[in-house]
C-alpha cells in the first residue's frame, strides 16, 4: 500500500513537472572593429578608432519560456546594450536598455509588457537592405527605424503569412537622457498624451516575396507644447530571386507644434519629408554576401536633400563568427550636414566617407 501511494506520488510530481515545463537561455552578441571617417564636424579632420556594434549592437541577454498549459506560455526578455570597446553600458546607461519586457503566448499571438522594440524597428530589420546594422543603414537617414519605447503594451501574432504587430506606450523615453524633443517624459498626471506613442504594422510574406507597411505617432513630451509629436508611416517590399534579394521602400514622415521629423531640428522646412531607398543583397557562396543600398531624403520645400550609399561585404568564419567590411558615403548639399552616422556628424555641405572593418560573435 505505501509502495502504491509512494508510486502515485511520484507520477503526480512528474506530471507536474512536464505541465511546468521552462527554460532560459543565455545568448549575445560581441561586435568590434576599426573604422575610419573624414570630414568630422568642427572641422575637416579625420579620424581612425576603435568601435562598437558596427553590424549588430554588442548585448548580452536572457530569455525565458514556461509551459503554462493548454497552450499558453510565459515569456520575457532581458537584454543588456554594452560597448566592447571601453566596456560602458549602452541606450542611456540602463541596465536593459535594449528590452526588458514580460508577457504570455498562445497560437493567438504574443502580448507583453515593458520596455520593447517598436513595430517600427521590426519593420525596418525586414526591408532594410542593411537591416539596421548600427554602423550605415538607414538608420544615418532616421533613427526612428531603430527606436524602442518604455513603458508599452505590445501585441505580435502571425497567420499564416500575416503578421500584425501592435504598440501603446504610456511614455516612450521616460528613462532617457533629456533633450527638447525627447524629455524624461512621459506617465505624467493629468497629462496623459505627454510621451505617448502608438504604432501599427502589417507585413506578408509568402515565398520569395514579403510586402508590409508601418505606422508612428510619437509625442515629444515637451511640457511647454504638449501637442508637439511626429507621425511616420512606411511602406516597402522585397523579392528574392536565386542567391539575390531585392529591397524598396518609401518613408513620409512630418512633425507637428515645433515637433522636428530630425531631432536638433524644431521648426522650418526639414518638419516634412519623404524619404526613399533601394537595395540589393548577393549571396556569392554559403559564406560570402555582398549588400548595396542607396537612401535618398527630401525635405519639403528645401534643397538640402540628402543621399546615403552603402556597400558591405561579410564573410562568415563560422555560424557564429564572421568578418566583415563596411562602407558608406553619405552626399549632401545647400547646407545639409548628414554624416555616415547621421545628422550633424559632419560640417554643413561637406560630404563624409567612413569605412569600418570588424570582426563579430554570436553566443
Amino acid at each position: 500500500m505505501k509502495m502504491k501511494l509512494f508510486a502515485a506520488a511520484v507520477a503526480a510530481l512528474a506530471a507536474g513537472g512536464a505541465y511546468a515545463q521552462s527554460s532560459v537561455t543565455l545568448y549575445g552578441v560581441v561586435d568590434a572593429g576599426i573604422e575610419f571617417q573624414n570630414n568630422q564636424p568642427g572641422g575637416d579632420h579625420t579620424v581612425t578608432r576603435m568601435t562598437s556594434g558596427n553590424q549588430s549592437g554588442s548585448r548580452w541577454g536572457l530569455r525565458g519560456v514556461e509551459d503554462l498549459g493548454g497552450g499558453l506560455k510565459g515569456v520575457f526578455v532581458l537584454e543588456s546594450g554594452f560597448s566592447v570597446d571601453d566596456g560602458k553600458m549602452g541606450q542611456d546607461s540602463r541596465l536593459f536598455g535594449r528590452q526588458a519586457y514580460v508577457g504570455v503566448s498562445s497560437q493567438w499571438g504574443q502580448l507583453t509588457l515593458g520596455r520593447q522594440q517598436t513595430p517600427f524597428y521590426e519593420f525596418g530589420l525586414q526591408f532594410d537592405p542593411m537591416a539596421i546594422a548600427s554602423k550605415y543603414s538607414i538608420t544615418s537617414q532616421d533613427a526612428a527605424f531603430a527606436s524602442r519605447a518604455d513603458n508599452s503594451i505590445k501585441y505580435v501574432g502571425t497567420f499564416g503569412g500575416l503578421t500584425a504587430n501592435a504598440l501603446y506606450s504610456f511614455g516612450s523615453n521616460t528613462g532617457g537622457a533629456a533633450s527638447a524633443f525627447q524629455g524624461n517624459a512621459g506617465e505624467v498626471p493629468g497629462s496623459a498624451k505627454i510621451g505617448r506613442e502608438y504604432s501599427l504594422s502589417l507585413t506578408y510574406a509568402g515565398g520569395p516575396f514579403a510586402i508590409g507597411a508601418v505606422y508612428d505617432e510619437t509625442n515629444l513630451g515637451i511640457l511647454a507644447t504638449p501637442d508637439a509629436k511626429t507621425r511616420r508611416a512606411s511602406v516597402a517590399g522585397s523579392y528574392a530571386f536565386g542567391p539575390a534579394k531585392a529591397f524598396a521602400g518609401y518613408r513620409w514622415a512630418k512633425g507637428y507644434d515645433v515637433g522636428g521629423v530630425i531631432p536638433g531640428v524644431i521648426a522650418g522646412n526639414k518638419n516634412s519629408s519623404n524619404l526613399y531607398w533601394l537595395g540589393l543583397g548577393y549571396q556569392m557562396t554559403p559564406a560570402f554576401s555582398l549588400t548595396g543600398a542607396a537612401y535618398y531624403q527630401d525635405f519639403r520645400g528645401s534643397g538640402a536633400d540628402p543621399w546615403t550609399f552603402v556597400a558591405t561585404a561579410d564573410y562568415a568564419l563560422s555560424k557564429r563568427t564572421d568578418a566583415y567590411l563596411s562602407m558608406s558615403y553619405a552626399k549632401n548639399k545647400e547646407n545639409s550636414n548628414l554624416g555616415v552616422d547621421g545628422f550633424g556628424k559632419t560640417n554643413a555641405s561637406d560630404n563624409q566617407f567612413g569605412a569600418v572593418v570588424g570582426i563579430r560573435h554570436k553566443f
